[in-house]
């Protein structure tokens, strides 16, 4: 089912944004004291419910991904495990450090079907942008193993799709998480249709993302990663976002931009430690938008990843479900421009 709310209205309908709920991740249970819980969704769902956000946004209807659309990015071999083991009622993956539950695969394939529905509203023109509140996360699933709380890698089934489904052909996936994407990175380094972009903390899990890991093959340059001090705050980010990623955005182009919304580089988080405010979200979230929408129509789909204290994470996701709401409600048309046309080679 999609979590819908009566305060929003008969503007919801009309609202150039989509936010897409489903009950079936808040079956996803990792067990007591663990960071990635259920209430995640609770406190996100209320922030979007109150004033001014109600109305400021439309439901997506919610679905279940389909196994071709997940093993267009991960080893059949890996799905099969991962169905086995949670099956079984093992605690954890085999993978890696992703606690599961009775009910996780189902909240996976739902988290997954999520970001799929959010691509299809946004390329149809239902909403210029759309956030997915969706868990388990999935940044850090490589293509055939699940680790840091994830299971399946959303993002990246989302730009396949994308891709397979929508004939897009350059995708940009932004990735703020205060911890490093390595799946993303695993799964589309020596992939030269996706332009990937990492801002995250120097040092910490999983250990990867340094600045010579810049893709691989038809790939190379096609990668940049910032690792970041602690403390750093967002000034570096947005420096970097200017003095990097748009000189690559203009050379590449991308058709569409996913971002991998962590929201753990908060001040207050228990984990991260990048001392980012809640409003600091709302200017990471201007200085994509930019780029959509000078390169792809606006089109923008971001997802759940990290973010862990409760408060700063309500207060971050309607930093940034604002800002999109903002900056869609200026655009003349909602997500109705062509795609460009391709570089010239």
């Amino acid at each position: 089912m999609c979590v819908a709310f009566s305060a929003a209205g008969d503007a919801s309908s009309r609202a150039p944004i989509g936010v897409l709920f489903d009950d079936r991740c808040w079956q996803h249970d990792p067990g007591p004291g663990h960071p990635e819980r259920p209430e995640r969704l609770d406190v996100i769902r209320r922030a979007l419910a109150a004033p001014p956000l109600a109305g400021a946004w439309r439901p997506l209807t919610p679905r279940l991904c389909d196994d071709a659309a997940i093993e267009a990015v991960h080893d059949p071999a890996y799905v099969a495990l991962a169905r086995r083991a949670i099956e079984a009622g093992m605690p954890g993956l085999p993978t890696g450090d992703t606690a599961v539950s009775r009910d996780s695969l189902l909240a996976a394939r739902a988290a997954a079907g999520g970001i799929l529905s959010a691509c299809d509203a946004v390329m149809a023109g239902e909403v210029a942008a759309a956030f997915c509140a969706i868990r388990p996360p999935g940044h850090h699933a490589t293509r055939n193993r699940g680790m840091g709380f994830c299971v399946f890698n959303n993002v990246a089934i989302g730009a396949r799709y994308l891709q397979r489904q929508h004939g897009i052909e350059r995708v940009l996936i932004v990735d703020w998480d205060v911890h490093h994407g390595n799946g993303t990175y695993d799964i589309f380094r020596a992939d030269p249709s996706v332009l990937q972009f990492h801002l995250h903390q120097r040092g910490i899990y999983p250990g990867t993302g340094w600045e010579d890991e810049t893709g691989e093959g038809a790939a190379r340059g096609r990668v940049i990663h910032i690792p970041l001090l602690p403390g750093s705050g967002v000034g570096p980010m947005l420096e970097a976002i200017e003095r990097k990623l748009v000189p690559a955005a203009r050379a590449f182009r991308p058709q569409f931009v996913l971002i991998s919304a962590g929201f753990d580089a908060h001040r207050r988080d228990p984990i991260g430690g990048l001392d980012l405010g809640s409003a600091d979200y709302g200017r990471l979230t201007d200085a994509i938008a930019d780029i959509a929408d000078e390169h792809a129509g606006g089109r923008i789909v971001s997802v759940l990843e990290g973010g862990y204290d409760l408060q700063a994470l309500g207060e971050s996701v309607a930093a940034h479900i604002a800002t999109l709401a903002r900056r869609a409600a200026g655009r003349a048309t909602v997500n109705r421009d062509p795609l460009p046309p391709a570089p010239a080679r």
